[in-house]
């Protein structure tokens, strides 16, 4: 985020900022999101940041705690298990029906989310590189053009990005370079069962790569976090 305070915000806009800087790890799990200090942040009055905090909550980003306030939300070990179990069980069809329905448009849109997250894993943002893998992962659910299942992809993707906050082996739970690619020739070959074992594999590979004892450290400064 540039300028904070140069934007007209509304609650939508505040969510869907916040949202981002929980997916790029600049707000990790248990950070407490203070009403007052995210109001001076964005310039909006606490209404606006209650109604922001509301829709997090329901999207299961942020934890409502009775007299305690706003925290993001701190998925537990068997939590992390069962989003990837789902994750499994969901997104290997999904992208078996991709590869049959796939344009050269949406292999275009596919391309370009390599080619940011490469930039982004070069450039030492391993948060920005994890939100750019999970909209990879998000669009191949848009192209399988299976609405009910993106949506529920699309939850288990965000919190997908609460549990590598908190159990990620830093640069060994990014996306492997070879997994998208390989998804990728899969889809150009419009190959349905080599796309769906690919990605029932990199699911695999991610859920390993993730250390269920480790646990990060909450932001210190919101105002400092959401700079971007």
């Amino acid at each position: 985020m540039t300028g904070l305070d140069l934007k007209q915000w509304t609650s939508d806009s505040v969510a869907a900022d916040l949202e981002r800087a929980i997916h790029e790890h600049r707000l990790p799990p248990a950070t407490k999101l203070g009403e007052d200090e995210l109001g001076e942040a964005y310039g909006i009055s606490r209404t606006t940041v209650r109604a922001a905090l509301h829709a997090l909550s329901h999207r299961r980003l942020v934890e409502l705690k009775r007299n305690r306030g706003a925290f993001v939300a701190q998925p537990s070990v068997r939590e992390a298990r069962e989003v990837f179990e789902a994750r499994a069980l969901l997104e290997p069809r999904t992208a078996h029906s991709a590869a049959e329905r796939m344009t050269e448009p949406a292999l275009a849109r596919l391309r370009e989310s390599i080619v940011q997250e490469h930039a982004a894993m070069q450039a030492g943002d391993d948060g920005r590189a994890l939100f750019l893998s999970g909209q990879f992962h998000l669009e191949i659910a848009r192209i399988a053009d299976q609405t009910t299942i993106e949506a529920f992809i699309s939850e288990l993707v965000s919190r997908s990005s609460l549990i590598i906050a908190l159990y990620w082996r830093r640069r060994a739970a990014l996306c492997e370079t070879q997994a998208h690619h390989a998804l990728l020739e899969a889809f150009e070959q419009r190959d349905g069962a080599a796309a769906e074992q690919l990605m029932k594999s990199h699911l695999l590979d991610l859920v390993a790569s993730l250390d269920l004892r480790n646990v990060a450290e909450p932001a210190t400064s919101l105002r400092e976090a959401l700079k971007k």
